[in-house]
């Protein structure tokens, strides 16, 4: 580690009035003795990085003890003992620019003698020049990426890069739509929390393939927005590298960057000439030697970086600013790497690996240039996300040292949602900073800015703000406009950086303007670095954003100011434009924007034009005006263009405008545009997932409910919207292919302290056992109500839901197991956690779960439990016979049951069994309060359980007796079954119907049936005459593709829209059996795509409880019923048994109604 980092390290650590102190000692010649002072006039505005410069120049060697020395007489013991292990070192020495570097005396020696090619011939004498090389550069690149700077001043106030750095968020990036993806999209990319689906790639691996595999990677393409953080990690790397604390392989790095690269174009150099002219610290490097390198690498035919003889990395940053013509489908040609060519050729060759072939590279750039290097030559492309959340609360830690401070401002920024969410953007948490270190000097307890425009306005405010304490206000206002106006004319002109002549073409004089604004110091930055002509320096907005920002500011200032439209190129001279027309054009233009680099000025543009956000704008704007009927206009407007189905992203800029706008119906056209199928979710990019992550979050309607489906039905979409999970109350995600790897990302949302959640609803999802256990981490949590219906499960699922109940800080009340195999053990493995004292469990259903008298002994044993808080418990639909009952009786008479309803409906229970219960509800005291015993055989106990009713004693008000009989005497859903006849007068003419009216099959031949109004015109289906209600079951047996479902009789017969067709419309439901999986549809909504072991014909069967809305699907296997899907709904009409065939003809289709025997 460099003597320069801790020493800088410990005069961090000193305070503002120890720091005074320590200069004041190092001005008295008196108390240092025998060692010069420093005269006061040089530490007078010295800061700490200032201050070692300073002490390393004057002192040299003796900087150490020097320091020691005045921390020992300012009582600082601490920092001297921190500094006891830093012997003297080596000598520094001051460089003619003024910036001291520690260099040994060894590498500040230039190597002499005969060439380094020919010093390679013998391995041994080649280290010790390279090594000598690579001490000098890694010095040189300590002192220039040892210190940098936040924000743009010109007080230059710089930091130590490792007290202001914050690790950034990178992961592997896609390559789809790249250069369609502008910043806008990802301004809003939520957090990532553990579990997600993108995993972070550490700096230290980005070289390294993301398969894990040992795999040669020769150049990498990192991008992410502006001011995420791009150049900050470069500069991070670099000096990582430089101190060795990292990438010891790498002999050199040489860093570029395109806006100098700029300034070089079309001139001509060899390659080691253009290093020295680009990277000043490479200098000390004799040219011969750079070519004598270059030269052996060239001539060699390994293009592998691992098994070069010299590991060479450049970096070029910044290629979305490069103005150079880089050609990549030019012929090729042979490389001479000591001949003068055209830098655009020099790149062009490296990054194609013509150049240097076993060098690596390491490119940066915005998204939206991405796409200028083909994929062909890029091997692994990775994407800087910014702040995760820890992160900010890091960044702001580091900002405000004062802990109070800290607490206050990070307070303030996760008050607000949408702040908070923006702020994974670095250089937004510098302006939220910026902007909440004056709300709280100004106006404590003021309302936070809650969309981006405001948070804009509040910063250009906030500077407008200082400027009026030292500069001329109207001046100060006339340069604003005038940056407005540059800002609006690149924006078109596509232009990010910008040079001295673009500024004097619109009539700004630099110099002026940073004297009397000083928004332009904050908002405008000057290439300092790099020193050029004055006609070539470079100038740039510190974020995109903010240019496009002042660029909707000047449009908004000229209609309102001046009634000019100046998104018209040559406005009629007396014509006055509309806000409406103004803000119709802009939208127009946005859209017409192949990549989008309209959009965010869109957003600025609407926001603007609020007239809250306009009295925010008083000293630049002359008055006032009202635009509540024009913003009524655009929003509609703006619908409009969304049912044109534009591209995802204009739609998802859309929305962003519809937000800006305070429209309440946002919510509703983000799920009615996803339902509609205009945007399919399994093409959504993640940064489009992101934006519709932002734009739900931030907007005013609260998600207390979240329905996934009404989003999407995949799994990805579920990863992508945890950010939205976390701040529901209620999750629905039944039928939406969750599978173990939601279910770790769901736990891991549950386990968070942040997350809200009460409810959750996963049925109808093949979880299985394996699953669950994943989930049940996150479950010892908040969550209240837990549904688990048709999720695959058997009885290994009981012992992670036992421990469940066993935790003292599980809050879990309510718990669905129905349509599960789960049998008896699944109960034994239950009633562990159940009979515990930690148990808040008040609710339990186990409908059809194969359950056995078995499972009846262990559940009285729960119930006479002295502390079971169960109060509800439904075991419908499982062969629990009399015995069971019996045995259940018994826990019902223990003076600790507190059971409430018990549902035991379809249960085989006869007389006998029923008389047992009369008993149990005689017993003193008894709680029960509800009993279903429908669909059993009561007999005369029924007069026994009547009577219950009617006495005083008892609390039964609640007794449901029919339908009994027994006919109801069946084992499994088979005692509800119907027969079924095909309607002939309701089939396509496409469809065979055999002589009994049963069997159906998908034909060529066009039948001769008659016109019927009760006919399928276009889709080839078929009804039943049966209309179902109450409890009904039946099956068939398929062959090949096709629909299984239910449907009101109103479905429509003729055309071949949506409300045709089974499953698509919201009067039918139904399971496609097609290729090996089944999907469930209903209302055009997908609910499960699940591949499963189908055979080409199997038997289905369906089960309606009408009364209770569910409709269920089951595959029978051997007389087993596997459970599909259950859709649950509030049936209004009887429902009619539908089938259909694929719109494709596959004539091996055939569905065959099977004989059941009526359950009555």
């Amino acid at each position: 580690m460099a003597v320069t980092e801790p020493l800088l390290e410990t005069l961090m650590d000193l305070g503002d009035e120890e720091l005074k102190i320590f200069k004041w000692h190092l001005q008295q010649a008196e108390i240092l003795k025998n060692i010069p002072a420093i005269p006061k006039s040089h530490l007078k505005k010295a800061d700490r990085p200032d201050t070692l410069d300073l002490i390393l120049q004057t002192y040299n060697e003796q900087s150490v003890e020097v320091i020691k020395k005045v921390l020992t007489r300012i009582n600082r013991n601490d920092l001297v003992q921190r500094l006891s292990n830093i012997s003297q070192g080596p000598k520094f020495y001051v460089h003619d620019v003024g910036e001291p570097s520690e260099i040994s005396k060894e590498s500040s020696i230039q190597p002499q003698g005969p060439s380094l090619l020919h010093s390679l011939t013998n391995s041994r004498r080649s280290e010790e020049p390279i090594a000598s090389y690579q001490r000098t550069l890694q010095s040189h690149f300590q002192s220039r990426f040892m210190c940098a700077q936040e924000g743009w001043s010109e007080r230059m106030d710089k930091k130590h890069l490792d007290d202001i750095y914050i690790g950034l968020y990178i992961t592997y990036g896609r390559v789809v739509n790249i250069n369609r993806q502008h910043e806008v999209r990802l301004i809003e990319v939520a957090p990532r929390e553990q579990g997600g689906i993108d995993e972070p790639v550490q700096t230290s691996n980005i070289f390294k393939h993301p398969s894990g595999k040992l795999a040669p990677v020769r150049t990498v393409l990192t991008n992410g927005i502006a001011g995420i953080g791009k150049t900050f990690l470069v500069q991070k790397f670099i000096l990582d590298w430089a101190e060795g604390r990292a990438y010891q392989d790498v002999h050199f790095i040489f860093p570029f960057s395109f806006r100098q690269l700029n300034l070089l174009k079309g001139r001509r150099y060899h390659f080691s000439e253009l290093i020295h002219e680009c990277i000043r610290e490479t200098k000390d490097i004799r040219e011969q030697d750079l070519n004598d390198i270059f030269t052996k690498l060239q001539a060699s035919g390994n293009t592998n970086y691992d098994k070069s003889e010299f590991k060479l990395l450049f970096v070029l940053d910044g290629l979305d600013e490069s103005r150079l013509q880089l050609e990549f489908t030019a012929e090729t040609y042979p490389i001479d790497v000591t001949q003068d060519m055209e830098i655009e050729i020099l790149l062009t060759s490296l990054i194609k690996g013509e150049l240097l072939p076993s060098a690596r590279l390491w490119i940066t750039t915005r998204p939206a240039a991405a796409n200028q290097i083909p994929l062909d030559f890029v091997d692994i492309i990775t994407e800087v996300r910014g702040f995760t959340d820890p992160q900010k609360e890091e960044y702001f830690r580091k900002r405000f040292r004062d802990e109070e401070l800290h607490g206050r401002i990070f307070s303030h920024v996760k008050a607000s949602r949408s702040l908070h969410i923006m702020c994974h953007i670095p250089v937004f948490c510098w302006i939220t900073a910026t902007v909440l270190e004056d709300v709280l000097k100004t106006r404590e307890g003021g309302e936070l800015p809650k969309t981006l425009t405001e948070l804009y306005i509040e910063f250009l405010m906030f500077q407008i703000r200082q400027t009026k304490k030292k500069y001329d206000t109207e001046k100060s206002v006339q340069y604003i406009q005038s940056l407005a106006k540059l800002s609006f004319q690149q924006l078109e002109k596509r232009n990010l950086v910008f040079y001295e002549k673009d500024l004097k073409e619109s009539g700004i004089d630099i110099n002026k303007a940073s004297v009397y604004s000083g928004v332009f110091t904050q908002v405008f930055k000057k290439d300092r670095r790099w020193k050029a002509k004055d006609e070539d320096k470079m100038f740039s907005f510190v974020h995109l954003s903010i240019q496009e920002f002042l660029a909707a500011v000047y449009v908004v200032q000229s209609l309102i100011n001046k009634n000019k439209n100046v998104l018209v190129p040559n406005q009629r001279k007396f014509s006055k434009p509309s806000v409406a027309e103004v803000q119709g054009m802009a939208v127009n233009k946005a859209l017409q924007s192949p990549d989008g680099h309209l959009d965010l000025f869109l957003r600025f543009l609407l926001g603007l034009l609020l007239e809250t956000n306009q009295n925010s704008l008083q000293d630049l704007l002359k008055k006032t005006v009202s635009t509540s009927k024009a913003n009524q206009e655009t929003v509609q407007y703006i619908k409009e263009k969304i049912r044109e189905n534009p591209s995802p992203e204009r739609c998802i800029n859309l929305f962003h405008c519809l937000n800006e706008l305070n429209d309440n119906s946002l919510v509703e056209e983000i799920q009615q545009y996803l339902n509609s199928g205009s945007l399919s979710t399994d093409r959504l990019s993640p940064a489009q997932w992101s934006a519709l992550g932002f734009i739900l979050l931030s907007s005013e309607k609260e998600l207390d409910a979240f329905d996934l489906m009404k989003y999407t039905t995949s799994e990805e979409g579920l990863l992508r919207l945890l950010p939205v999970i976390k701040n529901c109350n209620v999750l629905f995600v039944s039928g939406c292919n969750l599978t173990e790897r939601g279910c770790e990302a769901l736990a891991s949302v549950l386990s968070s302290q942040f997350s809200r959640l009460r409810e959750l609803d996963l049925s109808n999802n093949n979880l299985h056992d394996s699953g669950v256990k994943l989930l049940s981490v996150g479950l010892h949590c908040k969550v209240e109500k837990l549904r688990l219906s048709g999720c695959k499960l058997s009885w290994r699922s009981s012992e992670a839901l036992s421990s469940v109940f066993s935790s003292q800080s599980s809050c879990l009340k309510e718990l669905d197991l129905s349509n599960n195999a789960l049998c008896d053990a699944a109960v034994e493995g239950l009633s562990a956690g159940l009979m515990s004292t930690c148990s808040k469990l008040e609710m339990l259903r186990l409908d059809v779960c194969n359950l056995s008298e078995r499972s009846c002994e262990v559940l009285a044993s729960v119930l006479s439990f002295q502390s079971s808080t169960l109060r509800r418990l439904d075991l419908s639909n499982n062969d629990l016979q009399d015995s069971g009952v019996k045995l259940l009786s018994g826990g019902l008479m223990s003076p600790h049951c507190s059971l409430e309803t018990l549902k035991l409906s379809g249960c085989l229970i006869t007389e006998k069994g029923c008389a047992s219960l009369a008993l149990a509800l005689s017993s003193n005291p008894s709680h029960l309060r509800e009993l279903d015993l429908s669909y059993n055989y009561p007999g005369d106990s029924e007069v026994l359980l009547s009577a219950g009713l009617e006495n005083p004693q008892q609390e039964l008000n609640t007794l449901r007796l029919d339908p009994n009989g027994i006919c109801w005497l069946k084992s499994g859903l088979r005692k509800y079954a119907c027969e079924l006849t095909l309607d002939l007068n309701t089939a396509s003419t496409y469809l065979s119907v055999s002589e009994d009216n049963r069997t159906v099959t998908l034909v060529k031949e066009k039948q001769p049936y008659p016109d019927h109004s009760e006919r399928f015109h276009h889709w080839k289906q078929i009804l039943c005459t049966n209309g179902l209600t109450g409890r009904c079951y039946w099956e068939v047996e398929r062959r090949g593709c096709v629909f299984i479902g239910m449907t009101y009789r109103g479905i429509r017969r003729s055309g071949s829209g949506a409300d045709c067709y089974l499953g698509l419309s919201d009067k039918s439901w139904s399971v496609c059996f097609s290729h090996g999986h089944y999907s469930a549809l209903n209302s055009n909504r997908m609910y499960a795509c699940i591949s499963a072991p189908t055979s080409v014909s199997d038997i289905v069967a369906v089960y309606l409880d009408w009364p209770a809305g569910t409709l269920s699907f089951y595959r029978v296997s051997s007389g087993t019923l596997i459970h599909l899907h259950t859709f649950q709904c509030t049936f209004t009409e009887p429902l009619y048994p539908v089938f259909g065939f694929e719109y494709m003809n596959r004539l091996d289709s055939t569905v065959t109604v099977c004989h059941m025997g009526e359950g009555e």
